[in-house]
């Protein structure tokens, strides 16, 4: 018998430190990706890995999935493996028998998190929608002060390589061709 632990944050950048803290696992499987499918390297070794008796322990609900049919799917995937799955914020165990009250709770607790998911989801977009609205300028800005840009663009307009203006700038090949706009 195995515990394993599987741990889920949505970017490379997020920390993992604060999901089962001062617990010992046999094996921990670590996600750095979004949670909107089941599409997840970590995951499907979990799901290869894990055999009967095993115990698999997630932080919260929301950290396996993000919507209630894939949090269904994936409990039923691991408990017809016989395996337990935990859910230590929820405090629910599920094991395969048919709970009805534990049924209620996770269906009730799926939806929360999918729910949670758009409001996500509408929120960047009214937020985008928005900054479009008011003038902003849209995603990551290119590192070029104006006067470097100009500079830039009329030496490429008079014929300076790529390259040249790559190692000037400090640009990538594409950024040179994207911000000049001349081949």
């Amino acid at each position: 018998m195995a515990i394993v632990a599987y741990i889920r944050v949505s970017s490379v950048t997020q920390n993992t430190d604060r999901q089962l803290p001062d617990e010992t696992f046999d094996r921990v499987f670590t996600d750095k990706t979004s949670g909107k499918n089941t599409d997840r390297p970590a995951l499907t070794d979990l799901l290869e890995f894990i055999r009967e008796g095993d115990v698999v322990v997630v932080h919260s609900i929301d950290r396996l999935a993000r919507n209630l049919a894939n949090l269904e799917s994936l409990i039923q995937t691991i408990t017809e493996k016989g395996a337990r799955i935990e859910f230590r914020k929820e405090s629910l165990i599920f094991s395969g028998g048919a709970d009805p009250m534990q049924t209620l709770l996770l269906q009730m607790l799926g939806a929360v998190a999918e729910f949670e998911r758009s409001m996500i989801r509408e929120r960047q977009r009214e937020g985008l929608e928005a900054a479009k609205a008011a003038g902003k300028k849209l995603g990551r800005p290119n590192g070029l002060s104006d006067e470097d840009l100009k500079s830039l663009r009329a030496q490429r307009a008079k014929g300076t390589s790529v390259r040249e203006l790559q190692d000037e700038f400090n640009l990538s090949r594409a950024s040179v061709y994207r911000l000049t706009g001349v081949n």
